[in-house]
């Protein structure tokens, strides 16, 4: 390589000089040859300067003119139609495409060009340029928006009208209309102030159904006050266990308790606390228990808090029966059908599996379910055994005996004959608590509104024994005042379960019964003669009460039937005016102002939420399962949704 540079160097030094005249002529020509073909400089010459005024204005001109143009025209139009595409496409993409059927490779032979037939000259006709890569891109891109673009409007515009159907990623911006709200409530006006001296007596039933608060709950759990007509106190107070006296063995099957203690929301008056206590017997020593599930599988039980919460109730429920208890199980929807016949409980295998198969769809033809459900349990029956039908539904009962007074009659009959039923109601937006609560009342049983697992575990695992064996029928509460140490009075709560004066005393009578191991607590609220707090005036020809005499507030009397008696027994006992009030007396005080909040009472004044949570939150006591902190709680999130 240094061989060739160095031939390279001598070769040029070799070479002569140029002469002068010759590189002179050769300089001279180049210039004029760049002067000819550059041009003068005094012509004006493009420059990419911008004009400040008067170009402005030229340039307006020209993009006006440019605009009527059939180019321009094009042009906008592509632009317009480019954002319709992007209106429609883009929310589309934003909630994801739909699914596309995917491309199918076929091979398809192709047949040879068949030669091409002698036809006479055609007129020339003009063709078409061959169209570019992008000309032909924005067509690809419509067909494959196409069907996203036929979607998405396909629920917007129709025929130039709404069109009620919309494309799959639309689902999810529409407001749908909420489901049609058909709860409907046993209800009956708030009991009123009565005066002793013209209504000394007061007489109602024993109850021990908890399905109101559990009703409470769910509503203002889901951020809702709950209806007024949904409140009733005296299931929101028995909802709670109580540490009441227990009764003495070989006794009465319960106890009775009076308390005696300031109304938390009117420091003139006095409440009366009642509190009865079930006696609880030995598990060994309870009867056979024969139990039919009568199990709504209608369409509004296809629902996660229906059927399926209904599934788990039940079978956390078999945990606590015995092997000789016997379980059978009918379904209705649309018609009735046996699930399962009469199996031992110790089967739990079979009993899973006929509740694994249940599923929801059809009507609800409660009334035929109800007597195939009598007629297994007859066939049940044995001597000394509990027979009992366990209801669970949404309480709607769209086909059948839908009338309560009917299924009064009906359910009447079969608790004479010595099965009873309780109910177990699942589920908000389609519950009949008309029905629901017609059917435990005459049934001799319980009506109990489940929506969690831990309301199972308290309903039909800790409480079974009292949900589904009775100590006691036909409980009847009967209280006589004195008008000489109360002159006004009221029952809080209760107002379903009223009953008449001649009606303590009539066996025929039907009331509630208590289970074992279960409490009853009832709350009147008295004022004594000459108080401030008095409702009503003196009637002014009416007797004056009489002044002195014996201390006591009133007399309480109870009625109750031993199971399977038809003659009841009596229990007295005198409300005297000197009692501690206990913790459990002055929650069951709260629950009740609690309750009353809800109603919107008139007779709690100026009490409010702040007074309900400071008395509940002193008296919660030991409080093992939570319950009495949970009702806190519950009263928070109300106070909170009164505010808003």
């Amino acid at each position: 390589m240094t061989d060739d540079f160095d031939a390279l160097k001598a070769a040029l030094k070799a070479s002569p000089p140029p002469e002068p005249d010759a590189r002179a002529a050769a300089l001279r020509l180049a210039m004029e040859n760049f002067d000819r073909l550059q041009g003068s400089t005094d012509r004006s010459r493009l420059s990419q300067d911008r004009p400040t005024e008067a170009g402005f204005l030229n340039g307006v001109r020209r993009m006006l003119k440019a605009l009527n143009t059939k180019t321009a025209l094009a042009a906008t139009t592509s632009a317009a139609a480019i954002c319709l595409g992007l209106f429609v496409v883009w929310p589309q993409l934003q909630h994801g495409l739909p699914d596309l059927p995917k491309p199918k490779l076929t091979v398809q032979e192709i047949a040879p060009p068949a030669p091409p037939a002698q036809t006479a000259p055609a007129a020339p006709t003009p063709v078409a340029p061959a169209p570019s890569a992008e000309s032909t891109a924005p067509d690809a891109a419509a067909q494959m928006a196409a069907p996203l673009a036929q979607g998405r409007l396909r629920g917007v515009v129709a025929n130039g009208a709404m069109a009620a159907k919309s494309a799959p990623g639309m689902m999810t911006d529409q407001v749908l209309p909420p489901e049609p709200d058909t709860e409907a409530f046993n209800t009956a006006p708030t009991n009123p102030v009565h005066v002793t001296t013209e209504e000394p007596v007061s007489t109602f039933s024993v109850d021990v159904d908890t399905a109101s608060y559990a009703v409470v709950r769910s509503s203002l759990n889901n951020g809702q006050l709950p209806p007024p007509e949904a409140v009733r106190i005296e299931e929101m107070v028995n909802y709670f266990p109580y540490d009441y006296p227990a009764p003495a063995a070989g006794g009465a099957p319960f106890t009775d308790t009076v308390t005696v203690m300031p109304t938390p929301w009117n420091p003139k008056t006095r409440l009366v606390h009642i509190a009865l206590q079930g006696r609880l017997p030995a598990i060994e020593d309870r009867p056979t228990l024969n139990l039919v599930f009568l199990i709504d599988t209608s369409g509004s039980m296809d629902e996660p808090n229906k059927l399926p919460l209904l599934k788990q109730s039940l079978s956390l429920m078999l945990g606590k029966l015995r092997p000789q208890d016997r379980v059978a199980m009918v379904a209705y929807a649309g018609s009735a059908g046996v699930v399962l016949p009469p199996t031992a409980a110790s089967d739990k295998q079979a009993i899973l599996a006929a509740l694994d198969n249940l599923s929801a769809g059809g009507s609800t033809a409660g009334a035929e379910g109800l007597a195939l459900a009598y007629d297994i349990a007859a066939k049940m029956k044995t001597d000394g055994a509990v027979s009992r039908v366990l209801l669970a539904t949404d309480g709607d009962f769209n086909v059948g005996i839908d009338d309560p007074e009917q299924l009064k009659t009906f359910i009447a009959k079969e608790r004479d004959g010595g099965t009873y039923l309780s109910v177990l109601g699942f589920g908000r937006g389609n519950l009949d608590d008309a029905t629901m609560q017609a059917l435990a009342q005459n049934g001799n049983g319980t009506a109990s509104y489940i929506d969690t697992l831990s309301e199972v575990q308290k309903v039909l695992v800790d409480q079974l024994t009292g949900a589904l064996f009775p100590i006691a029928d036909d409980v009847k509460i009967q209280v006589e005042w004195n008008p000489a140490r109360v002159a006004e009075y009221r029952l809080i709560g209760y107002e379903t379960r009223a009953l008449r004066r001649e009606d303590f005393n009539n066996d025929r009578v039907d009331a509630g019964e208590i289970g074992a191991g279960l409490q009853v607590t009832a709350l009147y609220e008295v004022t004594a003669p000459g108080s401030p707090a008095l409702l009503n005036d003196a009637l002014r020809y009416g007797k004056a009460p009489q002044v002195g005499g014996s201390p006591e507030l009133g007399f309480l009397r109870l009625r109750y039937k031993n199971p399977g008696q038809t003659a009841s027994n009596l229990i007295e006992t005198p409300i005297t005016p000197a009692s501690q009030p206990t913790d459990d007396a002055r929650f069951a005080a709260a629950i009740a102002g609690f309750g009353q909040l809800l109603q919107h009472s008139t007779y709690i004044g100026s009490w409010g939420y702040d007074q309900a949570i400071a008395l509940a939150s002193g008296a919660k006591g030991a409080d093992p399962y939570g319950y009495r902190a949970e009702a806190v709680t519950l009263m928070r999130l109300a106070q909170s949704l009164t505010q808003n």
